[in-house]
């Protein structure tokens, strides 16, 4: 009698182990595929929190965002669109290294948490601009923290300039948290 186990064949598992069906290699996944993901996922993002901006090109939200009463420690208008295009490149070129590590269960991990991060980003701006949810969008910054802290210690097991990019979004978020914080504390989330 035999003790060894039967080799599984099935041809629709090829697929999930087969680089070449997949766009991976031994080193992660192509250039272009990579590319192309990053691009689409961070250009959803911001799409989403360009149409949620408190612009010229949105009077109504840019009117109730100038009267909301904001803590002195707030930033101008300018420094908003100068930080987000830095932070923003770091998450591009940290989730680009991501995906072209081998595909591996600590690599899958960080790349799901970049995934995450990307989509919060576009996802607070609808809570807090669209929905003016001030309370909800303080709690949902904090927990933007915990994950994007969860993303550079993941990365950094990884790819460490991968993590290492992801550090000034992390410490953005801990200062967005704290300004939404006393945003909602100023204003009274019925307006």
């Amino acid at each position: 009698m035999s003790t060894s186990t039967p080799i599984h064949t099935d041809p629709s598992d090829v697929a999930l182990t087969d680089p070449s069906r997949t766009g991976a290699s031994r080193t992660g996944l192509s250039k272009p595929v990579a590319a192309l993901i990053v691009a689409g996922v961070l250009g959803a993002s911001a799409v989403l929190g360009r149409r949620n901006a408190p612009d010229p090109s949105h009077p109504k939200t840019r009117r109730w965002y100038k009267r909301l009463d904001k803590p002195g420690f707030t930033p101008p208008d300018a420094v908003f669109g100068a930080v987000w295009p830095v932070l923003e490149t770091g998450l591009a070129v940290g989730g680009y290294r991501l995906m072209r590590a081998p595909a591996d269960p600590r690599r899958n991990a960080a790349v799901g948490l970049w995934l995450l991060n990307t989509a919060m980003v576009g996802g607070w701006t609808e809570l807090f601009f669209r929905k003016r949810a001030l309370e909800t969008s303080a709690i949902a910054a904090g927990g933007m923290v915990v994950t994007g802290a969860a993303y550079v210690a993941t990365a950094a097991k990884v790819d460490r300039p991968a993590a290492g990019l992801g550090v000034p979004f992390v410490a953005w978020l801990g200062f967005a948290t704290v300004l939404a914080t006393r945003i909602s504390q100023r204003n009274d989330t019925r307006r």
